[in-house]
Protein backbone atom coordinates (compact mmCIF):
# COMPACT_ATOMS: atom_id res chain seq x y z
CA UNK A 1 0.00 0.00 0.00
CA UNK A 2 1.46 3.35 -0.93
CA UNK A 3 1.25 6.21 1.48
CA UNK A 4 -0.18 9.62 0.97
CA UNK A 5 2.59 11.56 -0.69
CA UNK A 6 3.26 15.19 -1.28
CA UNK A 7 5.81 17.08 -3.36
CA UNK A 8 7.82 19.37 -1.11
CA UNK A 9 9.82 22.27 -2.49
CA UNK A 10 13.35 22.51 -1.13
CA UNK A 11 15.40 25.67 -1.11
CA UNK A 12 18.79 25.43 -2.77
CA UNK A 13 21.51 27.37 -0.96
CA UNK A 14 24.78 28.34 -2.57
CA UNK A 15 27.24 30.95 -1.34
CA UNK A 16 24.90 31.64 1.53
CA UNK A 17 22.13 32.89 -0.77
CA UNK A 18 18.74 31.18 -0.78
CA UNK A 19 17.85 30.41 -4.38
CA UNK A 20 14.10 30.24 -4.79
CA UNK A 21 12.63 27.39 -6.73
CA UNK A 22 10.62 29.87 -8.77
CA UNK A 23 13.17 29.60 -11.56
CA UNK A 24 11.01 27.17 -13.49
CA UNK A 25 8.04 29.56 -13.21
CA UNK A 26 10.12 32.11 -15.10
CA UNK A 27 11.32 29.69 -17.74
CA UNK A 28 10.40 31.91 -20.65
CA UNK A 29 13.24 34.23 -19.69
CA UNK A 30 15.83 31.57 -20.47
CA UNK A 31 17.02 30.57 -23.92
CA UNK A 32 17.53 26.93 -22.94
CA UNK A 33 15.41 24.49 -21.06
CA UNK A 34 15.09 25.02 -17.32
CA UNK A 35 16.19 21.85 -15.55
CA UNK A 36 14.04 20.75 -12.62
CA UNK A 37 15.40 17.98 -10.41
CA UNK A 38 12.58 15.88 -8.94
CA UNK A 39 13.35 13.16 -6.37
CA UNK A 40 10.73 10.59 -5.44
CA UNK A 41 10.34 7.57 -3.18
CA UNK A 42 7.85 5.52 -5.18
CA UNK A 43 8.83 1.92 -5.91
CA UNK A 44 7.55 0.06 -8.95
CA UNK A 45 5.06 0.08 -10.50
CA UNK A 46 4.01 3.50 -9.20
CA UNK A 47 7.50 4.91 -9.60
CA UNK A 48 7.48 4.01 -13.27
CA UNK A 49 4.10 5.66 -13.76
CA UNK A 50 5.34 8.82 -12.07
CA UNK A 51 8.41 8.94 -14.30
CA UNK A 52 6.15 8.48 -17.33
CA UNK A 53 4.20 11.56 -16.23
CA UNK A 54 7.45 13.52 -16.12
CA UNK A 55 8.51 12.15 -19.52
CA UNK A 56 5.17 13.10 -21.07
CA UNK A 57 5.49 16.62 -19.65
CA UNK A 58 9.01 16.95 -21.03
CA UNK A 59 7.81 15.86 -24.47
CA UNK A 60 4.88 18.30 -24.42
CA UNK A 61 7.00 21.48 -24.47
CA UNK A 62 10.57 22.71 -24.86
CA UNK A 63 10.89 25.22 -21.99
CA UNK A 64 11.34 22.89 -19.03
CA UNK A 65 12.84 19.48 -18.40
CA UNK A 66 11.93 17.53 -15.25
CA UNK A 67 14.49 14.91 -14.25
CA UNK A 68 12.55 12.46 -12.08
CA UNK A 69 14.69 9.97 -10.18
CA UNK A 70 13.99 7.29 -7.58
CA UNK A 71 15.94 7.79 -4.35
CA UNK A 72 15.00 4.72 -2.34
CA UNK A 73 12.35 4.23 0.30
CA UNK A 74 10.45 7.22 1.66
CA UNK A 75 12.61 7.46 4.80
CA UNK A 76 15.77 7.14 2.65
CA UNK A 77 14.52 9.84 0.28
CA UNK A 78 13.70 12.17 3.16
CA UNK A 79 17.12 11.75 4.77
CA UNK A 80 18.87 12.20 1.42
CA UNK A 81 16.89 15.35 0.61
CA UNK A 82 17.67 17.00 3.95
CA UNK A 83 21.35 16.01 3.66
CA UNK A 84 21.49 17.42 0.13
CA UNK A 85 19.92 20.67 1.31
CA UNK A 86 22.50 21.05 4.06
CA UNK A 87 25.26 20.30 1.55
CA UNK A 88 23.94 23.02 -0.78
CA UNK A 89 22.75 20.79 -3.62
CA UNK A 90 19.14 20.01 -2.77
CA UNK A 91 16.67 18.86 -5.44
CA UNK A 92 14.11 21.40 -6.57
CA UNK A 93 11.20 19.12 -5.68
CA UNK A 94 10.98 15.99 -3.54
CA UNK A 95 7.96 13.73 -3.26
CA UNK A 96 7.51 12.55 0.30
CA UNK A 97 5.10 10.43 2.31
CA UNK A 98 2.81 12.15 4.77
CA UNK A 99 4.78 10.91 7.78
CA UNK A 100 7.71 13.02 6.62
CA UNK A 101 5.71 16.26 6.46
CA UNK A 102 6.46 17.44 9.99
CA UNK A 103 10.11 16.42 9.71
CA UNK A 104 10.64 18.46 6.56
CA UNK A 105 8.70 21.42 7.93
CA UNK A 106 11.11 21.55 10.89
CA UNK A 107 14.28 20.73 8.97
CA UNK A 108 15.99 24.05 9.54
CA UNK A 109 14.36 25.99 6.71
CA UNK A 110 14.87 23.30 4.08
CA UNK A 111 11.32 23.59 2.79
CA UNK A 112 9.95 26.40 0.66
CA UNK A 113 6.20 26.47 1.50
CA UNK A 114 4.11 26.39 -1.65
CA UNK A 115 1.88 29.23 -0.42
CA UNK A 116 4.98 31.46 -0.34
CA UNK A 117 6.12 30.24 -3.75
CA UNK A 118 2.76 31.00 -5.34
CA UNK A 119 2.56 34.45 -3.71
CA UNK A 120 6.08 35.39 -4.82
CA UNK A 121 5.58 34.20 -8.41
CA UNK A 122 2.04 35.45 -8.87
CA UNK A 123 0.61 32.01 -9.56
CA UNK A 124 -3.12 31.81 -8.87
CA UNK A 125 -3.72 28.81 -6.63
CA UNK A 126 -6.85 27.75 -4.74
CA UNK A 127 -6.09 25.21 -1.99
CA UNK A 128 -9.81 24.51 -1.63
CA UNK A 129 -9.69 22.35 -4.75
CA UNK A 130 -8.49 19.55 -2.48
CA UNK A 131 -10.61 17.36 -0.24
CA UNK A 132 -10.61 19.11 3.16
CA UNK A 133 -9.01 16.22 5.04
CA UNK A 134 -6.18 16.03 2.50
CA UNK A 135 -5.75 19.79 2.40
CA UNK A 136 -5.58 19.97 6.18
CA UNK A 137 -2.79 17.43 6.46
CA UNK A 138 -0.43 19.53 4.37
CA UNK A 139 -1.41 22.92 5.76
CA UNK A 140 -0.50 25.03 8.75
CA UNK A 141 -3.18 25.46 11.45
CA UNK A 142 -4.19 28.76 9.83
CA UNK A 143 -4.91 27.01 6.51
CA UNK A 144 -1.83 28.05 4.53
CA UNK A 145 -0.68 25.09 2.44
CA UNK A 146 2.93 24.00 2.95
CA UNK A 147 3.11 21.33 0.27
CA UNK A 148 0.94 20.10 -2.59
CA UNK A 149 -0.87 16.76 -2.29
CA UNK A 150 0.04 14.63 -5.27
CA UNK A 151 -1.49 11.21 -4.65
CA UNK A 152 -3.59 10.03 -1.73
CA UNK A 153 -3.88 6.45 -0.61
CA UNK A 154 -6.70 4.46 0.89
CA UNK A 155 -6.14 1.33 2.96
CA UNK A 156 -7.36 -1.75 1.08
CA UNK A 157 -7.88 -5.30 2.30
CA UNK A 158 -6.70 -7.93 -0.15
CA UNK A 159 -8.28 -11.38 0.03
CA UNK A 160 -6.80 -14.64 -1.30
CA UNK A 161 -9.90 -16.31 -2.69
CA UNK A 162 -8.00 -19.51 -3.47
CA UNK A 163 -7.08 -19.86 0.20
CA UNK A 164 -10.70 -19.30 1.21
CA UNK A 165 -11.91 -21.97 -1.20
CA UNK A 166 -9.26 -24.41 0.04
CA UNK A 167 -10.52 -23.77 3.57
CA UNK A 168 -14.04 -24.62 2.44
CA UNK A 169 -15.28 -21.05 2.40
CA UNK A 170 -17.13 -19.28 -0.40
CA UNK A 171 -15.37 -16.00 -1.33
CA UNK A 172 -18.65 -14.61 -2.65
CA UNK A 173 -20.60 -15.06 0.59
CA UNK A 174 -18.00 -15.14 3.38
CA UNK A 175 -18.46 -11.97 5.48
CA UNK A 176 -15.33 -9.87 6.10
CA UNK A 177 -16.83 -6.61 7.31
CA UNK A 178 -16.02 -6.72 11.04
CA UNK A 179 -12.97 -7.69 13.08
CA UNK A 180 -14.84 -10.67 14.53
CA UNK A 181 -15.58 -11.90 11.01
CA UNK A 182 -12.01 -11.35 9.80
CA UNK A 183 -10.66 -13.18 12.84
CA UNK A 184 -12.97 -16.16 12.35
CA UNK A 185 -12.12 -16.49 8.66
CA UNK A 186 -8.38 -16.07 9.26
CA UNK A 187 -8.45 -18.76 11.93
CA UNK A 188 -10.36 -21.11 9.62
CA UNK A 189 -7.79 -20.57 6.86
CA UNK A 190 -4.89 -21.38 9.19
CA UNK A 191 -6.58 -24.27 11.03
CA UNK A 192 -7.52 -25.92 7.74
CA UNK A 193 -3.97 -25.68 6.42
CA UNK A 194 -5.07 -23.56 3.46
CA UNK A 195 -2.34 -21.01 4.27
CA UNK A 196 0.18 -20.51 7.08
CA UNK A 197 -0.82 -16.85 7.51
CA UNK A 198 -4.46 -15.98 8.02
CA UNK A 199 -4.17 -12.22 8.33
CA UNK A 200 -1.49 -9.53 8.34
CA UNK A 201 -1.18 -5.86 7.53
CA UNK A 202 1.32 -3.45 6.03
CA UNK A 203 1.98 -0.02 7.51
CA UNK A 204 0.51 -1.01 10.90
CA UNK A 205 0.84 2.45 12.48
CA UNK A 206 -1.15 3.90 9.58
CA UNK A 207 -3.80 1.21 9.23
CA UNK A 208 -4.19 0.11 12.85
CA UNK A 209 -3.83 3.45 14.61
CA UNK A 210 -4.36 6.41 12.28
CA UNK A 211 -7.03 4.86 10.05
CA UNK A 212 -8.55 2.98 12.98
CA UNK A 213 -8.85 6.21 14.96
CA UNK A 214 -10.40 8.11 12.05
CA UNK A 215 -12.96 5.38 11.30
CA UNK A 216 -14.04 5.22 14.95
CA UNK A 217 -13.89 9.00 15.41
CA UNK A 218 -11.50 8.86 18.35
CA UNK A 219 -8.46 11.15 18.69
CA UNK A 220 -5.02 9.80 17.86
CA UNK A 221 -3.26 12.61 19.72
CA UNK A 222 -3.88 15.91 21.45
CA UNK A 223 -3.45 19.27 19.69
CA UNK A 224 -5.80 18.39 16.81
CA UNK A 225 -4.14 15.02 16.28
CA UNK A 226 -0.74 16.65 16.39
CA UNK A 227 -1.39 19.19 13.65
CA UNK A 228 -1.31 22.22 15.97
CA UNK A 229 2.06 21.77 17.61
CA UNK A 230 5.04 19.59 18.48
CA UNK A 231 3.90 19.36 22.09
CA UNK A 232 1.12 16.95 21.15
CA UNK A 233 0.77 13.72 23.09
CA UNK A 234 -0.36 10.40 21.64
CA UNK A 235 -3.70 9.12 22.93
CA UNK A 236 -3.39 5.51 21.77
CA UNK A 237 -3.76 4.23 25.32
CA UNK A 238 -7.51 4.82 25.16
CA UNK A 239 -9.83 1.95 26.05
CA UNK A 240 -10.69 1.38 22.39
CA UNK A 241 -7.06 1.38 21.18
CA UNK A 242 -5.96 -0.96 23.95
CA UNK A 243 -8.82 -3.34 23.22
CA UNK A 244 -7.92 -3.36 19.54
CA UNK A 245 -4.25 -4.10 20.16
CA UNK A 246 -5.24 -6.83 22.62
CA UNK A 247 -7.41 -8.38 19.91
CA UNK A 248 -4.43 -8.46 17.55
CA UNK A 249 -2.27 -10.01 20.30
CA UNK A 250 -4.92 -12.67 20.93
CA UNK A 251 -5.11 -13.37 17.19
CA UNK A 252 -1.34 -13.72 17.03
CA UNK A 253 -1.38 -16.13 19.97
CA UNK A 254 -3.99 -18.33 18.31
CA UNK A 255 -2.18 -18.19 14.96
CA UNK A 256 -4.80 -16.29 12.95
CA UNK A 257 -2.66 -13.13 12.75
CA UNK A 258 0.98 -12.75 11.72
CA UNK A 259 2.86 -9.54 12.45
CA UNK A 260 4.84 -8.84 9.29
CA UNK A 261 6.95 -5.92 10.47
CA UNK A 262 6.97 -2.17 10.09
CA UNK A 263 6.17 -0.10 7.02
CA UNK A 264 5.59 -2.28 3.94
CA UNK A 265 7.52 -5.33 5.18
CA UNK A 266 4.35 -7.42 5.44
CA UNK A 267 3.53 -6.94 1.76
CA UNK A 268 5.63 -9.96 0.83
CA UNK A 269 3.43 -12.30 2.87
CA UNK A 270 0.44 -11.99 0.56
CA UNK A 271 1.89 -12.82 -2.90
CA UNK A 272 4.00 -15.58 -1.35
CA UNK A 273 0.86 -17.28 -0.11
Amino acid sequence: MPSITSPILLQVRRLGVATLIAAFALGSAFAQRVEVEFWHGLTQPLGGLLEEVAADFNASQDQYHVEASFRGTYPDTMVAAIAAFRAGNAPHIVQMFEVGTATLMHAGGAVKPVYELFEETGVDFDPDIYIPAIKGYYSLPDGRMVSMPFNSSTAIMWVNNDALREAGLDPETTPLETWDQVRAVAKEVVDSGAAPCGFSMAWPTWTQFEQFSAIHDVPLATRANGMEGLDAELMINSELHVRHVQTLLDMQAEGSFTYGGRDSNADALFPSG
